[in-house]
């Protein structure tokens, strides 16, 4: 346990003072939040810290079996492997939801393309109304597009959908807790609705292309971000201005970050971070899993009030 549970000055530390090392994110345990009192408050006072100083971490005692995880890389890579002709079939462009696949460098961050190819899925839900004068987010809810020639895919990462977006939501509460809201404050931004969002992406070698881009630098935009890594390196954290840390994978865990709805919620108190995918060094592909937490889609989210404590060390939105 003591090395799951980070204190605020061994988290911050930790990286500052250790700059050369691979990767230095804090490493926490989900499980704990079940545990007894005194790993409880542990855990939320290690969440708290790990999200405001870095807004990156590595998550364990999830409970997503790992028997599942092999199941989605498996049939990720599976997909990914299909013909040109087949994963044209189901392109984002045929979606009026925005949903399906994209070929590599369809995606530009910062002006330059992304280097990755892609599979993109969300909640499956009945498309709304079209009329006169609707929202433009009323597009994004609706069916996914679905290979035929991999047709085992979909039930599987429904399934997985379904058990990321309960555990998700179990740690946006603990997060509530850890910024000292009620538990239940962040409800009401999701319902029975919350914005539930896969992408599959493969990241082909340098032999492809000579850029080094695989995702150019951004912050990720919903509440929270699960990241499932193979085994090969490429996204990188930048924990200060200029200052990169690689996030090397770590079998049975995800890389979690904050998203922009949860800095903006918490006044700048929680920190969403800059990162970047590197594009992987020639004769090797890169493959990562990711699971988007998000509001509801015609959800206002407002600024909580936080304590007078934690107001203090509030960056501003």
């Amino acid at each position: 346990m003591g090395q799951q549970l980070l204190s605020h000055q061994s988290v911050s530390s930790q990286w500052l003072a250790n700059q050369s090392a691979t990767s230095t994110l804090p490493l926490l345990d989900l499980s704990l939040l079940s545990g007894s009192d005194t790993e409880r408050q542990a855990f939320l006072t290690a969440l708290r810290h790990a999200a405001r100083d870095v807004g990156f971490f590595y998550l364990t005692g999830h409970g997503i079996d790992t028997s599942l995880l092999r199941q989605i890389q498996i049939l990720s890579r599976q997909f990914f492997a299909l013909s040109d002709e087949e994963k044209l079939s189901i392109a984002m462009i045929r979606s009026p939801h925005f949903r399906g696949y994209n070929r590599a460098a369809s995606e530009f961050t910062r002006g330059q393309p992304d280097w990755r190819e892609q599979f993109d899925i969300g909640a499956e839900r009945t498309p709304l109304p079209q009329i006169a004068g609707a929202p433009s987010w009323t597009r994004l809810q609706g069916p996914n597009q679905w290979p035929t020639a991999l047709p085992e895919l979909k039930p599987v990462l429904l399934q997985w959908q379904e058990e990321m977006t309960r555990m998700s939501l179990r740690l946006l509460r603990a997060f509530a807790l850890a910024l000292d809201l009620d538990e239940q404050a962040f409800d009401a931004l999701y319902g029975d609705k919350p914005n539930e969002h896969i992408k599959l992406i493969r990241y082909p070698g340098r032999e492809a292309t000579q850029s080094g881009q695989g995702v150019g630098a951004h912050k990720d935009s919903g509440f929270l971000s699960f990241l499932l890594q193979d085994t090969q390196r490429g996204l990188q954290v930048e924990v200060e201005e200029g200052q990169w840390i690689d996030a090397v994978p770590r079998e049975g865990t995800f890389v979690v970050n904050i998203g922009e709805l949860l800095e903006l919620a918490s006044n700048g108190y929680l920190r969403a971070t800059v990162h970047r995918v590197e594009t992987p060094p020639a004769g090797i592909d890169r493959l990562s899993i990711a699971f988007f937490l998000g509001a509801r889609l015609d959800a206002v989210v407002p600024l909580y009030p936080l304590s007078a404590a934690l107001a203090a060390e509030a960056r501003g939105p």
